[in-house]
């Protein structure tokens, strides 16, 4: 089964792909990404998109199950999920990546939403990385993901909705002003370079989240110079660096990448790219669960104090 179907409460659509739950445990020995699999170049690669071999969303997806009425609404589970290999060293991270190394990667993540985003039915070209036993990766190999979904998610939709109505009436980019009272106050700011700024964010959910924002209005991968790209390969590279500095073993994240939506809308000023680093730790030994609070009703409690946790991961960030 792989369908979507329709959340008239929270007004969001869900995906339901029940064929993911046969996806296997990978042998000790063996990686699908490593050359000699079958499935990726046998002479190795720097960088490599890589068709998800469970995908939740596909091209030309199969007819919903007959369960709909007229209340419960279901939809073809339409788009594509895709993996993009960072490496084709099995041990690597994004942090042992050089400069022309990560300069490839953010090429291939611009061309990959370029060329996703030219499909008319997609909506939503979603990128981003899970790492960690701790958020549920089975697959060591250095790798991110992308889905291109039909439809925009509930958070860049409450985002653009935002930042819309803060334009109407301001008349200027939430997200630029954001990122403006972030540098006069200096007190989160972790690093800066020329094209993207690195901090803490005064409304940090988490422990260590950590926010990376264009420094110029830009509001997706596709309008960003050569420049622009390369260092966003750096900045988040160097971002992974730091939270392994910070404790001296690998740190489990989410990095989410927030692009404006692709589905016709004029976001120029107003939407900002964005990149959302999401932490699974609150110490050196404890984990942060999105429980009851944070699951069910929407409510987070940072159980840190966002300047201090912003002091620390500039210490990590010098130290490398």
């Amino acid at each position: 089964m792989a369908e979507l179907r329709y959340d008239p409460i929270s007004a969001e659509w869900v995906m339901v792909a029940s064929h993911r739950q046969e996806r296997p445990q990978m042998p000790k020995d063996w990686c699908p990404f490593c050359a000699g699999s079958g499935k990726v170049p046998d002479s190795g690669y720097d960088v490599f998109r890589y068709p998800n071999d469970f995908p939740a969303l596909s091209m030309a997806p199969p007819a919903p199950d007959s369960v709909a009425t007229d209340l419960f609404r279901t939809s073809p589970a339409y788009g594509k999920c895709e993996v993009i290999l960072y490496s084709d060293d099995h041990n690597a991270t994004l942090g042992d990546l050089d400069d022309a190394h990560v300069h490839k990667l953010a090429e291939l993540w611009q061309s990959t939403f370029a060329e996703l985003s030219e499909h008319e039915k997609v909506k939503y070209v979603f990128m981003f990385e899970n790492r960690g036993e701790q958020v549920g990766v089975t697959m060591p190999h250095p790798h991110g993901q992308v889905y291109a979904y039909p439809y925009i998610p509930s958070k860049i939709e409450r985002e653009t909705q935002s930042a819309r109505e803060y334009f109407a009436q301001n008349k200027r980019s939430l997200f630029g002003d954001l990122l403006n009272e972030e540098k006069r106050v200096k007190v989160r700011i972790i690093a800066e370079n020329e094209h993207f700024t690195v901090y803490v964010p005064f409304y940090a959910k988490t422990a260590y989240a950590v926010h990376v924002t264009a420094n110029r209005e830009v509001a997706d991968l596709s309008g960003m110079t050569v420049d622009e790209i390369k260092s966003l390969g750096v900045t988040l590279r160097d971002c992974a660096r730091m939270y392994d500095s910070l404790y001296g073993f690998a740190f489990p994240y989410m990095m989410c990448m927030h692009n404006a939506p692709v589905d016709g809308g004029d976001y120029s000023g107003i939407f900002r790219f964005h990149v959302e680093f999401i932490s699974l730790l609150r110490s050196r030994d404890k984990q942060q669960f999105f429980a009851s609070s944070e699951s069910g009703a929407g409510a987070f409690c940072n159980p840190t104090c966002p300047e201090e946790k912003a002091e620390e991961l500039r210490k990590a960030w010098k130290s490398v």
